[in-house]
């Protein structure tokens, strides 16, 4: 019996320049990801800095998304992107690169913290915002989920072997030392980035548009679309309460739980499993509920986690932190593999870096607001208490999800909402019924196989324990 041979799908692998940029990331991420469990613990226990310290330096790693956050997309679309990944590589990497010298030296201090911050989250903003505007460049649109799918499981991945790595490196070499590995791993990516060969073509500029034009397209692009407005306010409202965990939890480890960094380091890799098995499992997800319904669903399920934080204690209650950060980011990653590629699909090309700059500065721009207020709480109150404040803000991140028309829709066949923007036409058949097919179910289905053989955030963004200047934030919204 002849059976007929099934024609042959391109594979994500089968990309050149695409296991170029994913190979990329994963040295980027692993370097950052030491540097997530080293630059608190250079400030707790190297400089003894106090809560609002530590909360102030998380604020300045996110300042740049409010200082840069809407004209960076604008200056975008008028660039080559690949150029600005480089870049920006290569000054994140000379930036931290100066922590160790100056610790060696005796001359480290906050200040010095706080300017590599700065920088950081400036070089941050440019390489996301590109980064997320370049992948359509890469890959084709009906392979965007799987792209996305894999490059959130190599940012998964990270998070389970960098922390452990970083606590070891720390206890072996000290905090200063270990942020060698950070540095190493940003050149690594500024190399392979450099091998990429896309037929990128310079934007051509609008005639008579001034920057603040552009911008304000960008905006009303976002705030006029109902199911990206909704998707803007969940996630600014998640990454507030989760600037608040980053403020604090170093603090909270080290001085309440005693924890010393090699169990810190294990502690960030045992969660970070829940973000693999987000990304994982999002395609599977995906077809199963439906990608509008997995938005929304993604956050109602595993926020109300988050009261394990403050329950956690020493000993053996230290594992309810663990638990609870590994479901947020399970819920985080599935969330993040559905809104943006949705994001990337639905938007024209010519404005896709100032879509992505709007939402980052929307959703990112929350943080050092966050960053800042549990500093204040963890000073005045304790780290617990400020932990509470996180736990009752990640119950309200559904309700924006919950009002909007993502409730009543399964998926997004096209990206697209009529003009009264109800879903029966995006999510629904002729009849009335649901539909199952569509676009946005094969991008999944695509996104599975493709993140099941390899590898969030806007990261931008980020375990319920990342550092937004390195990865994306940390609760279910995090683009």
């Amino acid at each position: 019996m002849n059976e007929k041979p099934r024609p042959r799908q391109a594979r994500l692998l089968d990309h050149r320049e695409f296991r170029l940029l994913l190979t990329g990331a994963a040295a980027a991420q692993t370097g950052s990801q030491v540097t997530l469990v080293a630059l608190p613990l250079v400030a707790v226990i190297v400089l003894e800095a106090t809560p609002f310290e530590v909360g102030l330096l998380t604020a300045a790693e996110t300042a740049a998304f409010l200082l840069v956050g809407l004209p960076a997309g604008a200056w975008l679309d008028r660039m080559r992107k690949l150029p600005v990944l480089i870049r920006a590589d290569v000054v994140r990497c000379l930036a931290v690169g100066s922590i160790p010298p100056a610790a060696a030296l005796g001359a480290l201090t906050m200040a010095q913290l706080y300017l590599v911050a700065l920088v950081t989250g400036v070089a941050t903003v440019f390489f996301d915002v590109a980064h997320q505007s370049f992948l359509p460049a890469v890959l084709p649109r009906e392979q965007l989920v799987g792209g996305n799918g894999a490059l959130e499981t190599v940012r998964s991945s990270a998070q389970i072997a960098g922390p452990g790595l970083g606590g070891g490196l720390v206890q072996l070499l000290g905090a200063p030392l270990a942020i060698v590995a950070d540095a190493f791993g940003y050149l690594a990516s500024a190399l392979l980035l450099a091998r990429i060969r896309v037929d990128e073509t310079l934007p051509e500029p609008a005639p008579g548009r001034s920057l603040r034009a552009e911008v304000g397209e960008g905006v009303r692009f976002v705030l006029g679309h109902p199911l990206l407005r909704a998707i803007a306010t969940a996630t600014a409202v998640s990454n507030l309460f989760a600037a608040v965990l980053m403020a604090v939890q170093t603090v909270f480890w080290v001085r309440v739980l005693d924890l010393p960094p090699g169990a810190i380091g294990v502690l960030l890799s045992a969660s970070a499993l829940g973000g693999l098995a987000g990304a994982l499992c999002a395609g599977y997800l995906a077809r199963w509920v439906g990608q509008a319904r997995l938005i929304w669903l993604s956050t109602v399920v595993t926020a109300p986690f988050a009261v394990l934080w403050p329950l956690s204690g020493g000993g053996a209650g230290v594992v309810l932190f663990g638990l609870a950060s590994g479901v947020v980011l399970f819920g985080a990653v599935a969330y993040n593999v559905a809104q943006v590629s949705f994001r990337q699909s639905v938007c024209p090309p010519e404005l896709l870096g100032r879509m992505n700059a709007t939402m980052r500065f929307l959703v990112w721009g929350t943080l050092p607001i966050g960053a800042l207020g549990g500093g204040i709480v963890a000073d005045a109150a304790g780290p617990r208490a400020a932990l509470w404040l996180c736990a009752a803000g990640f119950l309200l991140v559904p309700v924006p999800l919950l009002l909007s028309p993502l409730r009543r829709m399964r998926d997004l066949p096209d990206g697209r909402l009529p003009e009264d923007g109800t879903p029966d036409a995006a999510g629904a058949g002729a009849d009335g019924t649901e539909s199952g097919t569509g676009t946005g179910t094969a991008e999944f289905a695509t996104a599975e196989a493709a993140s099941a053989g390899t590898a969030t955030a806007e990261q931008p963004a980020t375990s319920p324990a990342t550092s937004p200047a390195t990865s994306p934030a940390t609760s279910p919204p995090a683009p």
